[in-house]
């Protein structure tokens, strides 16, 4: 199946669950969340598969086990293109319409030091603040949990603090919800903004 654009409905499903997030709405409306979100989606992935790999399309359901927010479903549709343990490519479509990114979004103790060393390194710390704003200047935000304060063995007035204490490194962008941000034309964007974040994931990929 070629992507053709997610259909206006997609939208309309994702604004309606915000309103009644519950699984009386979603066994009504199972059939357009396929039709509508989970197909285009998979078709949207698939055509980028050949330059980034295979993608993981997400469960629509929540995982409430420990949540204080019981709601039963996600109320967005993503998918993320592994290049490292939980670093790669991501895409989702929402209410509020498609975005993109890449990054890493969790890491565990040892890769998470092996990511503040290399932050903390002269060299390659400066190539990682360089390249994220020059990111930024092109349209790209940055974000991902951070401490309130420095994280362990790294001094308050380290000239890289802010990357220090990140927790989790995104940088992406909102397309937002107008056609050119669901028509046929969102695979080209996507490639495009993938292609301008590979340098972040080959910067995470080496110090992994």
């Amino acid at each position: 199946m070629s992507f053709t654009g997610f259909p206006v409905a997609a939208l309309d499903f994702y604004d309606d669950l915000e309103v009644d997030n519950s699984k009386s709405f979603w066994e009504a409306h199972r059939a357009v969340y396929k039709d509508a979100v989970e197909a285009p989606m998979k078709a949207l992935v698939g055509a980028l598969e050949p330059e980034f790999g295979a993608a993981k399309v997400f469960r629509p359901y929540r995982d409430v086990r420990f949540a204080k927010d019981k709601t039963p479903f996600k109320t967005h549709q993503g998918a993320f293109v592994a290049a490292g343990p939980r670093t790669g490519w991501y895409v989702e479509i929402s209410a509020r319409g498609t975005r993109v990114g890449a990054g890493f979004y969790e890491a565990d103790g040892s890769q998470l030091a092996a990511i503040r060393a290399a932050m903390a390194d002269e060299k390659t710390g400066r190539a990682l603040d360089r390249l994220l704003r020059r990111l930024e200047k092109d349209g790209f935000e940055v974000g991902g949990h951070q401490l309130k304060t420095s994280p362990r063995g790294y001094d308050a007035d380290h000239p890289r603090i802010h990357l220090l204490r990140r927790k989790q490194l995104f940088v992406g962008r909102s397309y937002g919800f107008e056609q050119d941000a669901i028509d046929a034309g969102l695979v080209d964007r996507v490639r495009e903004d993938w292609r301008a974040l590979r340098p972040l994931v080959s910067w995470l990929r080496a110090v992994d």
